[in-house]
């Protein structure tokens, strides 16, 4: 929170002009507190002043920020009240603690048709409900890496929940992003479309499938990690400061190293691995069958649920 050093807004920094400022708020950094943890480079080549000017501003917004601390009673008191997104699915729902969380990245992979998307679908119609029936009461952001965006299944599951279909569309918000530059800059630009438009769910559908494609052989990888862990961490942002929750889809690859047991292993890395609060690990068994795995939460044990995909919607 800012304190009271005559220095409010953007433009009171040192070096920061009103054009300046605009594009800054522009690219998401629409407040002192942002400015403070930005890296100068990152600034300079945005707002078009000198690195040693963004030097100046970034210290200057240091100086005008305090660090607030909480109890840990208080956190408790604060994570009673975070919003949940229910799957469908009770059996999914009690894994994950009472449903796709606020504040948090729930990550779900798996091999083709295993039902990450799917799971999006639902997800997407649900955090519509009010919050007493399992909602965020919010809309929805929807990136599309893969053009797997169905309309015609979202009319479909929003006639099984009683939902008026229309409705439901017009709150999804869909971005076809066709490389990671889109990728990247639809999430940068998400917070004025987050507080205006009350986005309660962003949907990434799939993560890493650009990445992959763009960044080839092991000489590209340093770039890509780089760029990918910004990327989470600016959802982790968005979700920290509007209590929204984000889902991520992710690809797998068959680990030759693993001799025992299952080879499937999530990409990504250690970047995604650290960045996501809750991974779900989805497989597909017999006919509409799926089982999902519980691999990493910080306050669930690990466990399985099984949950079917329905013409209406996802069901025990």
């Amino acid at each position: 929170m800012a304190k009271e050093k005559g220095i409010k807004e953007l433009e009171d920094l040192p070096g920061i002009g009103p054009t300046s400022a605009e594009k800054l708020k522009a690219a998401g950094y629409d407040n002192i507190e942002k400015i403070a943890t930005a890296a100068p480079h990152e600034l300079s080549e945005i707002s078009g002043i000198s690195v040693e000017a963004a030097k100046k501003a970034v210290d200057a917004a240091k100086q005008a920020t305090t660090l607030e601390f909480s109890t840990g009673s208080q956190v408790y008191e604060k994570r009673k009240s975070l919003g949940k997104v229910k799957t469908g699915s009770k059996d999914l729902d009690s894994l994950l603690g009472g449903g796709v969380e606020a504040n948090a990245i729930t990550e779900a992979y798996g091999k083709f048709a295993s039902g990450k998307t799917q799971l999006g679908f639902q997800l997407a119609v649900n955090a519509q409900l009010p919050v007493k029936d399992g909602g965020l009461d919010g809309k929805v952001l929807f990136i599309d890496t893969e053009g797997t965006f169905r309309p015609d299944r979202i009319e479909q599951l929003s006639k099984a929940a009683g939902l008026d279909p229309k409705q439901v569309l017009d709150n999804i918000l869909v971005v076809r992003a066709t490389s990671t530059d889109q990728q990247i800059l639809a999430i940068e630009r998400a917070d004025k479309l987050v507080r205006e438009d009350n986005v309660k769910l962003i949907i990434v559908d799939s993560l890493m499938a650009l990445f992959r494609s763009e960044f080839l052989g092991r000489g590209a990888l340093g770039e890509r990690q780089q760029k990918l862990n910004a990327h989470i961490h600016k959802l982790q942002r968005l979700a920290d400061t509007y209590d929204l929750a984000v889902y991520i889809t992710n690809q797998v690859m068959d680990n030759p190293g693993i001799l025992f047991g299952d080879p499937t292993t999530p990409v990504g890395g250690n970047v995604v691995a650290h960045a996501a609060t809750t991974r779900l690990y989805m497989r597909k068994s017999k006919e509409e069958k799926r089982i999902i795995r519980l691999v990493d939460s910080p306050n669930m044990p690990e466990g399985e649920a099984i949950m079917k995909i329905t013409p209406d919607g996802i069901k025990d």
